[in-house]
């Protein structure tokens, strides 16, 4: 004869019977509830016997070993082998890049305007000169035409620009190189060197407003 699967549920303990504890669970077996109280104490050989004049039919019990158990309750998280770990990136200084070390090992030009370190001053009425980039640059802000030329040939108009980075110059921190950024990308940037650190400020809110982010 087929034998029904049947479920238990609802474990419970009783109160003390005899000094012996039961517990109480709920057997369902072909669609009957059995409500069973058995001592706690006793054997599972018992407890199939049990079962068997409660439901009439024969019970196996599937449970895990000790082992099972052990190995459950002491999981230890998995160790990572120290090579295979990746280091955070670290992103190297404007200075200590290669494309922007090359013109600074030649140092500042010669008529560089004086840098003050941890100075915030308004731009000057006349423009901002000693600077370089792909050759000298001057610096001229056309505020009535919205505009910042650099030198005298090229013309940027202010709204076109969509952000500014700067960052003082390793060993030279009173100077700044700072990056227009003129497209999508950072590799639409301009860079300008030996900026003075006083101006740089000044520089943004001028051309991106006084509520820019950078």
């Amino acid at each position: 004869m087929e034998e029904k699967q049947e479920h238990i549920e609802d474990p419970a303990l009783a109160g003390d019977i005899d000094g012996v504890k039961d517990v109480i669970f709920k057997v369902v077996f072909n669609k009957k509830k059995h409500d069973v109280s058995f001592p706690l104490d006793a054997t599972i050989a018992q407890l199939k016997d049990h079962l068997h004049t409660i439901i009439g039919s024969k019970v196996m019990v599937i449970g895990s070993t000790f082992n099972d158990v052990l190995a459950l309750s002491h999981q230890t998280a998995q160790l990572i082998p120290e090579d295979k770990v990746k280091p955070s990136v670290i992103k190297e200084p404007l200075s200590q890049q290669k494309i922007h070390r090359k013109i600074l090992e030649k140092g500042p030009p010669e008529d560089a305007m004086p840098g003050l370190k941890n100075v915030k001053e308004a731009l000057p009425p006349h423009p901002l000169y000693g600077m370089c980039s792909r050759g000298k640059v001057r610096l001229t802000f056309k505020m009535e035409n919205d505009q910042i030329w650099i030198e005298r040939t090229e013309k940027i108009s202010m709204s076109t620009i969509k952000t500014i980075v700067s960052e003082p110059i390793e060993g030279h921190e009173e100077y700044h190189i700072l990056g227009i950024q003129l497209g999508p990308t950072e590799a639409s940037r301009y860079w300008i060197y030996w900026i003075p650190s006083q101006f740089v400020d000044a520089i943004k809110e001028t051309i991106l407003g006084k509520w820019h982010y950078f």
